[in-house]
């Protein structure tokens, strides 16, 4: 069965194992998540679980997670998740705004000698005649960041259920205070 609980990206920091080795982890508030609305086959088409975060208007609720052996009112904890669990996250990566290609899709610059004046530019476009017309995938400035990002198979290294903490190993998309979705590996 699949797991998952929504959470809040709080902090990233370091852990020490016996041996003395490092571990960076971040640190998530993890529920309590109750359960809003149990999904069912017979009635809406499919099995899924509705469940709860923070506040939040009615309008902006969208489509809810998966199983059928919750029941509304219960409460999903982050004594889900015990340590070693191999979890995915989704959450938002940080907004950078307009970004030129040389910041958003790494390429080299332009020459800096024989009077060249196109340093930071896209460079050529394509050919005159054959195509005719700039690509769609043509790597080119715009909007970078703000999008949704998916950091798969990381590492409960802690659950503290009193708290409510998720320590994953490694880095996790999103700001501080961004809200994340953890759930349990697909590979």
């Amino acid at each position: 069965m699949k797991q998952a609980i929504l959470g809040k990206k709080i902090v990233m920091t370091q852990l020490f194992r016996e041996d003395g080795t490092m571990i960076p982890v971040t640190v998530v508030l993890a529920g309590p998540c109750p359960v809003t609305q149990v999904k069912t086959v017979e009635h809406d088409g499919y099995d899924a679980v509705q469940m709860a975060f923070q506040p939040v208007r009615e309008k902006l609720i969208t489509k809810p997670d998966d199983c059928a052996k919750y029941a509304v009112g219960d409460v999903i904890k982050a004594d889900t998740f015990a340590s070693g669990d191999k979890v995915d996250v989704t959450g938002t990566s940080k907004g950078k705004g307009f970004a030129g290609n040389i910041k958003r899709w790494n390429q080299a610059r332009g020459r800096k000698t024989h009077g060249s004046h196109s340093y930071r530019v896209a460079g050529s476009m394509g050919a005159c005649t054959y195509p005719g017309e700039v690509f769609k995938t043509k790597h080119l400035p715009g909007h970078m960041g703000h999008e949704r990002i998916t950091v798969q198979n990381l590492e409960v290294v802690r659950a503290d259920a009193e708290r409510n903490l998720l320590l994953i190993k490694g880095a996790i998309p999103g700001a501080k205070g961004g809200l994340v979705l953890v759930r349990s590996t697909v590979k």
